[in-house]
């Protein structure tokens, strides 16, 4: 009869066979990890994701999410596909999406290979009882990862592995049997600050504490409404995510490309003012299985405008005029600011002819802020 020892190496070698980067298996949520994770909720850092909230109790005790639970198999997936340094600021015209969404969602590539593990795993320990969470279970992921050994949680509160980097998917199989246990990883970002220093909205407001409410991850995808005027210029040309703290990060020198094709980049330049043209049928044809559908069109052409009002381009003031017209009020709002930024008071009577009849509060607010500033 197999020790558990045999088992637990049976199926960290699958996980190999089937592409995960990294394997770890851990009994223990940290209880400090508890307490940090409440502290930012009564801090309100969480903003308007409020299933973060919704799902406290579970997120702090896992025998809530799968009762008897005994282990936690972490797994870690690299995403990484090409290089990025930080000159794409300087590319005002193309829009920056983040790494990880330049093609199909994660989610559905990653869900077959987890059932097969999920169905050695089952294999091993006849009758025992599973969940599967890919970044999006009531979980503490990061602080599981790292008791389970496969990184440390960095200042940027990304997960970090020595001599890998961060650019990698994590997630999780909950199980109600004893594996063998991982050594957890230790801290290793020292006095380095690199992160903090490199964010343009400063959302991280303290080693190891992140403000959702300013990163630009969370005010390009999460944030539904309209982006606070306090964080539009540190936007840049950001308009799905953002990659800055671990493009910096020196940890992230010894990252290697992955040969997963699913992850290559989609043909496509994310040319702002291509992207501002796109209606409803041309959003969904584009972002088809694309982790950017998230945002649906009103949220990404809501960050293109801001990107463009960012871009110092004249040619994008004749697309904009024309967003002028678009049906959806959040984007109109955006446009709004986008040319006062890029014409200034010229933008005062094309604002007023073509919206002159708008009735929806966020537009007629941002053509009042135009007005403010050029009266």
């Amino acid at each position: 009869m197999s020790s558990i020892n045999e088992k637990t190496l049976r199926i960290e070698n699958l996980a190999k066979e089937l592409g995960f980067d990294g394997f770890g298996v851990t009994r223990v949520l940290p209880s400090k990890s508890i307490r940090n994770y409440k502290e930012w909720l009564n801090l309100n850092y969480q903003g308007e994701m409020s299933y973060m909230r919704r799902n406290a109790e579970k997120r702090s005790s896992l025998d809530m999410v799968l009762s008897g639970v005994q282990s936690v198999v972490c797994l870690r997936t690299n995403y990484l596909t090409e290089d990025k340094d930080m000159s794409f600021v300087n590319k005002k015209k193309r829009g920056d999406i983040s790494l990880y969404a330049l093609n199909e969602d994660y989610h559905k590539v990653l869900i077959q290979r987890h059932q097969k593990l999920e169905e050695k795993i089952k294999e091993e320990f006849g009758g025992c009882q599973t969940k599967i969470y890919i970044d999006t279970g009531p979980i503490l992921e990061k602080p599981l990862a790292q008791s389970a050994g496969l990184g440390w949680v960095g200042k940027h509160t990304n997960l970090i592995t020595e001599n890998v980097g961060s650019y990698y998917f994590i997630s999780e199989i909950l199980v109600d049997v004893s594996l063998k246990v991982s050594e957890p990883s230790l801290d290793k970002c020292g006095t380095c600050r690199s992160c903090i220093d490199i964010c343009p909205t400063k959302a991280i407001v303290a080693p190891y504490i992140l403000d959702s409410r300013k990163c630009i991850s969370y005010l390009t995808i999460e944030l539904k409404g309209v982006i606070p005027l306090e964080f539009r210029k540190a936007i840049g040309n950001h308009i799905y995510g953002c990659d800055d703290c671990q493009i910096v990060c020196p940890w992230n020198s010894f990252a290697v490309k992955t040969d997963e094709e699913s992850f290559r980049a989609r043909d496509g330049s994310f040319q702002l003012i291509e992207l501002m043209r796109l209606d409803d049928e041309a959003f969904r044809k584009r972002f088809k299985n694309s982790p950017v559908k998230r945002t649906k069109r009103r949220g990404l052409l809501r960050n293109v405008a801001v990107a463009l009002g960012n871009s110092d381009d004249p040619f994008a003031v004749s697309p904009l005029i024309d967003a002028l017209s678009d049906h959806e009020p959040l984007i109109r709002a955006h446009v709004v600011w986008a040319l006062g930024e890029l014409i200034g008071e010229k933008a005062l009577p094309i604002l007023n002819k073509n919206l002159k009849n708008e009735e929806e509060q966020i537009v007629k607010d941002e053509i009042n802020l135009v007005r403010q500033n050029y009266s």
